[in-house]
């Protein structure tokens, strides 16, 4: 077992920042030892970022070829969505663990060469989906695995987040404009699944079990963003004369191979008052429900709602009734610390990832084939099985504290490890 995971760091936007100041270089069991940008500027920020919170100053470069040749056990890739799958597979091709930033692929074509480029090096792949260690989808995933829904039937899930003030047009004159616009310029798809699907993916088995097999995707028309460049940016802003192919909403069904249906949503452009995920569980003796802060389960008398509080103490995960008692670390209601802390765990262990490389390509995947739903008129594609029927009879997962297929009971492994 490692004691020291050294780390390679490419990609500081504002995600990236933020991961490495609140998370990684809180831990004393990473050394983040080379840190790569393409502007020299960002380097020098997350350089200091590193010396204030008493790290050593890494190595700084713009050459993604130099981290690859340093004395590394990971990368850990956040930089925008294009470059995901090439630095992943360069980085799994270098031998190195490798952790990726949630985001879609652009083609089929990229997901197949990443599940390749795994199957050829064993390389171990995860996708940082921060949403798997939510409080709320582990204890729904608690109570999947201790049998209290009975038999799933349904899930729903979207991402309910207005955009346009707070990611899309913000700083939109700078020099680094946020990257995401231009997808919603020139795609219409499912630009955001992996919050909602990876929670459902592990209530579900998927990979493991269970697959997804056909998708379904409607868009609505495209006139939020327009409307929203207006208010935001002014009448005479170019971005508000532009035709945004980015339909408001859009519905995704997906099918698999156990019978489940799941329900996926992508409500970005257009006003609303609050953000959700909307995710929800359903089975044959009770449901969860996000919107509602709700456990339902069979015998209970109706009306039921916003009873979460006292389902934590009933059915909390056994990883966050250990975290909520400690106090969180990082954004997101401490789900960003879990993730990095699920990876950093893999690497020293030098076992898989509890989000593997099938995980994360099913989720990638999603955006170009609900491109091509949308673009039939919403008619069904197949979902590829990239592990190649292997889900059928895959070996169990590596058990321990951030396990994602069981619940498992790991009262050694820190959340918080000594310096």
């Amino acid at each position: 077992m490692k004691k020291i995971v050294k780390v390679g760091y490419v990609g500081l936007g504002r995600r990236g920042f933020s991961v490495l100041e609140k998370c990684f270089s809180q831990m004393p069991d990473v050394e983040i030892s080379v840190i790569c940008d393409q502007y020299a500027e960002r380097i020098e920020k997350a350089s200091d970022i590193l010396v204030k919170a008493g790290r050593p100053r890494p190595l700084a470069t713009e050459s993604y070829d130099e981290l690859l040749a340093c004395d590394i056990d990971a990368v850990i890739i956040m930089t925008g969505w294009h470059e995901h799958i090439p630095l992943a597979k360069k980085a799994m091709l270098a031998g190195k663990y490798t952790a990726v930033e949630v985001g879609c692929a652009f083609d089929l074509s990229e997901c197949f060469s990443l599940i390749d480029v795994y199957e050829q090096t064993g390389s171990p792949l995860m996708m940082l989906e921060n949403c798997c260690y939510g409080r709320n989808e582990m204890m729904a995933l608690n109570l999947v695995k201790k049998g209290l829904f009975g038999e799933i039937v349904h899930c729903d899930g979207g991402y309910h987040h207005y955009l346009p003030d707070c990611e899309l047009f913000k700083d939109i004159n700078c020099d680094h404009p946020h990257y995401r616009i231009n997808s919603y310029i020139s795609r219409n798809c499912e630009q955001y699944p992996t919050h909602e699907l990876g929670p459902i993916s592990k209530v579900l088995s998927l990979n493991r079990g269970n697959r997804m097999l056909t998708l379904s995707s409607h868009a609505s028309k495209s006139v939020g963003l327009r409307q929203a460049a207006k208010d935001i940016l002014g009448e005479d802003s170019p971005f508000a004369k532009l035709n945004y192919r980015q339909g408001d909403i859009v519905t995704t069904v997906i099918t698999c191979a156990n019978g489940e249906t799941i329900r996926l949503c992508l409500d970005t452009t257009l006003p609303r008052p609050y953000y959700s995920r909307d995710f929800t569980v359903r089975g044959t003796k009770g449901m969860y429900a996000e919107e509602r802060r709700t456990v339902f389960l069979e015998g209970m008398a109706e009306p039921v709602e916003n009873n979460e509080t006292e389902m934590y103490e009933k059915y909390d995960h056994p990883l966050h009734a250990e975290y909520s008692s400690l106090g969180t670390k990082g954004d997101h209601d401490g789900m960003d610390w879990l993730v990095c802390r699920a990876f950093i765990e893999s690497v020293k262990n030098g076992t898989n990832t509890p989000i593997d490389a099938y995980d994360t390509v099913s989720w990638m995947a999603i955006a170009p084939l609900s491109e091509m739903s949308i673009a039939r008129g919403g008619a069904p594609v197949d979902v590829p099985d990239f592990t190649k029927g292997k889900w059928l009879s895959r070996d169990p997962a590596p058990k321990g504290k951030y396990c994602l297929d069981e619940v498992c009971e790991d009262k050694d492994t820190p959340i918080f490890p000594a310096e």
